[in-house]
Formats: C-alpha cells, structure tokens, sequence
C-alpha cells in the first residue's frame, strides 16, 4: 500500500499552490466550464465513453485519487494554481523520472479571465524551486504548441532555453501537433536562482 505523503502547500509573492482535493470540485467545475473554449484547443483529446470529471462530482474524486497514488509514487506532482484563495488554474510536474534522466515535463493552464497577469510564469519558478530544490531533479522540460502563442509568453518571461521543435510530439485536440520543446537544468537554476526567487517569489 502507498503510503500517503504531506500535501505540500508553496508560494510566490501573489500565489499559492497546493494539490486540488474532493472539496475543490464546485470551483474546478465552474472554472473549466466557464474556460472550455478557451482550454480544449491546446489539450489531449477526452474520450466521450470515460466519466467527465469536469461535469461530475465522482470523476473529480476519482481524478483527485489518481494524482494523489502519483504523487505518493513519484511519478507526478499536480497544483492547483490559487490567486487570492480561488483556484485559478492548475500546474503539474508530469513524468517524473528518476534513473540516469532525474527530469520532469511541467504543464499548465489558467484561467482567461485571469490572464495576462504572469500568475503561470511565477507558478513556473515556484515549482521550478520546488523540483530542484527539494525533489532533485536535474532538468524541466515545458513543450508547447508552436502557435499557442499565450503559452509561449510564459517561458519567454522566464527566459527559459529553447531546445527546437519536436515534429509530432503530442495529441492535442485529436491531431499530432509539433511542440517547442524549452528546458532548464539544474546548473542554469544555479545560476538565476536569486534572480528567478527575487522577480517571482521573494518580490
């Protein structure tokens, strides 16, 4: 059996990030209704045969388990992203893998109407701190949709290097779509790190 582990709760100068909980559906649903035009575009197609989590509540508890076993397996580390104690979107530290690689990829989304704000680049560095810093990874990698262009604004904030483009990298929305890959080491987190925590967390 698993043994359950602490859920961690980390914060920027304007945010707070901590694992979403049964608990949280009234606000997940009605954020991701309220973003569904805004959000399927860039993301893996659902299977309409599964349970929707977004719409029920059991799906939601069953989502919220999932990522729980992960993150007590080490294979994931999900946030809900929180702006002014409302969940505003989500974060994740997705395919960890340990061995001679120690790397993870992050995913993200945020709300529209909470766009444009640079919530998701400080939600970056805070897990960015939190991977390196206290799970010992050695390298991030974000991937993203060439023409998601409001994704890519938030690693060109952050300064993050670009690795090219990886052609037919993921499913998103039904269609194999090329992503630009961009990453960062444990060494080039040495280096910015009083200059990542200062713009991002510290203020």
């Amino acid at each position: 059996m698993l043994r359950r582990q602490p859920q961690p709760r980390l914060y920027g100068r304007r945010i707070m990030l901590r694992p979403l909980a049964p608990h949280d559906f009234a606000a997940w649903r009605e954020v991701r209704v309220r973003n569904e035009d805004w959000l399927v575009p860039w993301e893996p197609l659902k299977s309409p045969s599964l349970p929707d989590p977004t719409r029920e509540r059991p799906a939601f508890e069953a989502r919220c388990s999932a990522r729980d076993r992960e993150r007590a397996s080490d294979h994931a580390y999900p946030f809900g992203i929180f702006v002014d104690q409302q969940l505003a979107g989500e974060i994740n530290l997705n395919n960890v893998t340990r061995g001679a690689l120690q790397g993870a990829t992050i995913g993200y989304w945020i709300d529209q109407a909470r766009a444009g704000h640079a919530y998701t680049s400080e939600a970056v560095v805070v897990v960015a701190a939190y991977a390196f810093e206290q799970l010992q990874l050695h390298r991030l990698e974000i991937c993203i949709v060439p023409r998601n262009t409001n994704s890519r604004r938030v690693v060109d904030k952050l300064g993050l290097r670009c690795e090219g483009v990886a052609e037919r990298y993921l499913e998103i929305n039904g269609t194999w779509e090329d992503h630009v890959r961009y990453a960062i080491t444990a060494e080039e987190w040495s280096a910015r790190a009083d200059e990542l925590r200062t713009a991002w967390i510290t203020g």
